[in-house]
């Protein structure tokens, strides 16, 4: 069945059941009887919901047997039964002690999303989960948060695997990401080719089940002044779920279009050496499929109470099947799309009362995922054994993948009124490389065709002692916090089999002196058959790598009301690093109320980030595909003579200075934020570009890990909303913009060649880790059990160079003119997504929708290109329409 017309008989069936409903109203206010602007209402068990307007009024359609949940930051969570009502009005209570809600960027417990000095986004999670077909953590930030922008890659090695994540176009190790407040470990991958992030590690949003998630925070703001290291562009902050005496989950099922829109010759490669098809007008067809990439993904989330003074233990399993996307790629590049992905993801969050002040809390998980990428081709010549392989091979590069968190600590009440919150947390990445369909040609016809590849991980554990009180007789009220972290962080690189990395003599034994040991030659090139596993050469001996360090960390801060219209707050923090030194950072920010309904925001603060231990230890002999051409390359560890011989000096901290101001709005059914933001960042770690290395045996070119630019960053994030109840219809409307530009002030490349270090092409790559603008329009309407959604999103034009920049000069015209020839530009894009939605029943709901529904792709592009594909990983990426259907459930 075509998808379309599966999508329309689901529609159909949809509307088959009808329940009665009811119509209520009321009214939300506080103790004093002051009306609350925007609070949630929903109905138990469904994600049929409605919100407060300006005067605390609401009107929500639910069953006659439901039950309705009324939350709002800072106060206690209510439920009400309707009985048969039609007029249910609802006073909250401030929270109490131990259940108050912060929000990231604030330690007070009196501030919201639009009452800080600093901007924070509040992602409901069921809201966007409900109305996307999305499956991943990055996949619903790309299109809910205004600066964030990910995007699937293809032939980047381990990027293929663990997508990176950018915040307002900077590294993927410039966003520092905490679970419930606590800090969040990286992964133990550094991006290597064309990707963004190129140099950078980051943390795997998408080890984090999305049905174990309450709300995510985005504190769009230099914070390493309140949270150390890697805040430099901002802090996600991911809430788990703690509701109880529900089991709420779903199914997902969806698939990709094939029919890639662009001009390819008849005979484009496919991933298993057989030939796409093309149409009359030279548009890929795929192969006999109209659809690939099918996917599914089931979760379930259920919470039960833990005695009767509000504990709790809520629990989340997820399993997700991805298939490979196969998209047209030149004849180096035959398996060209995303990764198949297996995974299941298993999470719990539970707290323990101790008295009536004091609870035990903890949370944490494991996410196991089996990937499978395609390599390069390698179709003839010295890599490729006839008698294996005659018609040439696609290498696979696989890879377990194993996030392992646990966080445990213990908050109460000092009789002085302090919060203590004592804690720890730890965290372990690991990567596993098996790489299939290979070979180590050195090995001849004896070759295995699969190997173990070894590996990474790296592990971390935190400690924290944190104090905090809010005092409502001083000022108009004054927070204040103060506490202490350590850290330890261990980097491990280990080493595959053998036959993955070493190289043999015509004799099959592994060469130890190369002097009097002969290596096997093609019999037609007459060129050295290379060693290791092609595809992934794997991690020998030398490359292995058992590192650690530790942190020490103290911090200070404050908010100050001085006025009910005015609010200061401060921060300082002081961290030494066991392998670097001490840095001491600060920040203020301040909030002033021009008005009832406006307020005016701004801050500044010094910010850093410390190299990552990958950074600075990471090494690996691999092949790099150059326009199509195998190149054997070597990137050498930060502390390696071998890197201090090209002139390249020891790693040090990348520092910040954060500069940010803006204005909040709420008038009525409509609120608005509007920040503009400043980042200046000096000694950038980046990845340089190729040195010629004929010094080192068997290696054409070295790379290296460097504090190699300073960077400017200038930008503007707009979040409109609007929210109306009509009668029983409701509607919404959010735009949400970006708009970021970002300037290189400055290559440190001292007396070695500029254009080496971190040459033009490098520098596109870095200054593209964002479109310059990213515009989303979502518009959402409901009534009664059906409710519809609809968005737009407006990538900007992105400009990347290719690899006909590593070509001499002198092929062309001039500098200028190679840089001309080389510049590949990407249009403009619109995407669309559309999704409809139906209560079957009190317990079920069905969405179906598509995203990207016409089947947009970036400008087809020629095969210098990074990947081997026709397109870079830009903007909306090259997977195509994903049309999909969800069942939800609860009960």
């Amino acid at each position: 069945m075509k998808p379309l017309g599966f999508l329309t008989l689901l529609t159909l069936l949809s509307f088959s059941f009808i329940n009665a409903q009811t119509s209520i109203a009321g009214k939300v206010t506080d103790q004093d009887g002051l009306p609350l602007v925007g609070v949630n209402i929903v109905e138990k068990g469904t994600s049929n919901g409605s919100s407060t307007d300006f005067d605390g009024n609401y009107q929500i359609s639910v069953f006659d047997n439901a039950t309705l949940v009324f939350s709002y930051i800072g106060y206690n969570t209510t439920e009400e039964a309707v009985s048969g009502r039609e007029t249910i009005n609802i006073s909250l209570t401030e929270g109490m002690l131990l259940d108050e809600v912060q929000l990231v960027g604030s330690r007070s417990p009196k501030r919201t999303s639009t009452d800080t000095a600093v901007p924070v986004d509040v992602i409901d999670i069921v809201e966007i989960t409900t109305q996307s077909g999305r499956i991943e953590v990055n996949e619903l930030l790309q299109y809910a948060a205004p600066s964030f922008n990910a995007n699937k890659q293809s032939g980047s090695d381990g990027a293929d695997h663990i997508d990176p994540a950018t915040l307002r176009g900077l590294g993927p190790d410039q966003t520092l990401v905490l679970i419930n407040g606590k800090r969040r470990h990286q992964s133990s991958l550094v991006n290597i080719f064309g990707t963004k992030g190129r140099g950078n590690t980051g943390t795997d949003l998408n080890a984090i089940p999305a049905s174990a998630i309450k709300r995510i925070e985005i504190l769009r703001d230099g914070a390493a002044a309140q949270y150390g290291s890697d805040a430099i562009a901002g802090v996600i902050n991911i809430v788990l779920k703690d509701n109880t005496d529900k089991v709420n989950g779903f199914i997902n099922y969806g698939a990709y279009n094939t029919n890639a829109p662009g001009d390819f010759p008849a005979g484009t490669p496919n991933t298993d050496g057989n030939r796409l098809d093309t149409d009359k007008d030279g548009n890929a067809i795929g192969s006999d499929k109209s659809v690939d990439g099918g996917s599914v993904k089931a979760g379930v989330n259920f919470g039960a109470a833990i005695g009767n003074n509000g504990g709790f233990i809520n629990v989340t399993t997820e399993y997700v099947k991805k298939n490979k996307t196969l998209r047209p790629g030149f004849d180096f590049r035959r398996g060209f799309g995303e990764a198949a992905i297996e995974g299941f993801n298993l999470m719990v969050n539970a707290s323990v009362p101790l008295s009536e002040t004091a609870e035990f809390y903890v949370f944490g998980g494991r996410n196991y995922r089996d990937t499978d990428a395609f390599a390069f081709t390698r179709n003839d010549g010295n890599r490729v054994i006839p008698s294996i392989y005659p018609n040439g091979f696609n290498p696979r590069i696989t890879s377990n993948i194993v996030d392992n968190s646990l966080s445990a600590g213990f908050r109460t009440v000092l009789d002085s009124g302090w919060k203590l919150d004592f804690s720890n947390t730890y965290g372990m990445n690991s990567f596993h490389y098996y790489i299939k369909g290979t070979l180590n040609a050195s090995l001849e016809e004896v070759s295995p065709t699969d190997f173990d590849a070894g590996g990474h991980n790296l592990m971390q554990n935190t400690l924290n002692l944190d104090f905090s009180k809010y005092y409502d007789d001083i000022l108009e009220g004054m927070n204040l916090a103060f506490g202490a972290e350590y850290r330890t962080e261990n980097f491990i690189i280990f080493a595959g089999e053998e036959g993955t990395w070493g190289t043999y003599d015509v004799n099959g034994l592994l060469i130890t002196d190369p002097s009097n040991q002969t290596q096997p030659t093609d019999p037609i090139s007459g060129e050295l058959r290379p060693g290791g596993s092609q595809g992934f050469p794997g991690y020998g001996p030398a490359n292995e790598v058992d590192r650690g360090r530790s942190n020490f960390s103290l911090y200070a801060d404050g908010e100050f009301e001085f006025t009910e219209s005015f609010l200061l707050s401060a921060a300082a923090r002081f961290e030494n690093f066991s392998d670097f030194g001490s840095t001491l950072n600060g920040k203020l920010a301040a909030r002033l109320k021009a008005s009832n309904n406006v307020n005016i925001r701004g801050s500044v603060s010094t910010g850093f980030r410390a190299p990552s231990l990958a950074q600075i230890y990471y090494n690996l002999r691999f092949t790099n595909f150059i326009g199509g051409d195998a190149v054997d390359q070597l990137l050498s560890p930060n502390n390696s003579p071998v890197t201090a011989s090209f002139g390249i000096g020891q790693l040090k901290e990348e520092k910040a200075l954060n500069a940010g101001l803006g204005f909040t709005a709420s008038f009525g059914d409509f609120t608005a934020t509007v920040d503009g933001y400043y980042i200046k960042v000096d000694d950038r770690i980046v990845l340089t570009g190729n040195f010629d290395a004929p010094q080192i045996p068997n290696v054409e070119a070295a790379q290296f890990f460097v504090n190699g630019v300073d960077t400017k960053t200038t930008g503007l994030d707009i979040v409109l909303s609007w929210r109306k109840t009509i009668n029983d219809s409701r509607l919404s409307a959010a735009f949400i913009g970006n708009i970021n530009d970002m300037k290189i002030d400055k290559v440190n490349n001292g007396s070695l060649d500029a254009e080496t270090f971190f040459g033009e092409r490098d520098k596109g790559f870095l200054l593209a880790s964002a479109p310059k603008s990213k515009l989303t329009l979502n518009m959402n309407y409901s009534k009664n059990k059906f409710d519809a959604g609809l968005a737009f999103t407006h990538f900007s034009k992105v400009e990347l160079l290719d690899y006909q920049m590593l070509e001499p000069t002198s092929d062309y015209a001039s500098f200028e003119d190679k840089i001309n020839q080389s510049t590949d530009t990407y249009d403009p894009k619109l995407v669309t997504d559309l999704v409809f939605g139906y209560q079957l029943s009190e317990n079920l709901k069905l969405n179906i929708g598509s995203n990207n529904l016409f089947n947009i792709y970036p400008d087809q592009q020629d095969d210098w290109v990074e990947g081997g594909g026709y397109w870079d990983s830009v903007q909306m990426g090259f997977g195509g329409a994903y049309y999909y259907a969800k069942l939800g459930f609860s009960f």
